[in-house]
């Protein structure tokens, strides 16, 4: 049987969650669901929600 081989150092250190919110609005991310409301198996209400988080400098033209 094998040993499992250890994670490099770099993958175990915490991150602060000012570090990953950072890291999210540079590059943006594009967070979807959707939603159904329904009553004895009949669809009532069926809701799809889609939405962008990104900061206002990722978004403009790098031409600026």
């Amino acid at each position: 049987m094998t040993s499992p081989v250890p994670a490099p150092a770099a993958l175990e250190r915490p991150v602060a969650l000012v570090d990953l919110l950072d890291r999210v609005l540079a590059g943006g991310v594009v967070v979807s669901g959707e939603l159904t409301l329904s009553i004895a198996d009949v669809d009532l209400v069926h809701i799809s929600l889609r939405t962008l988080l990104s900061s206002v400098t990722a978004l403009r033209p790098h031409d600026e």
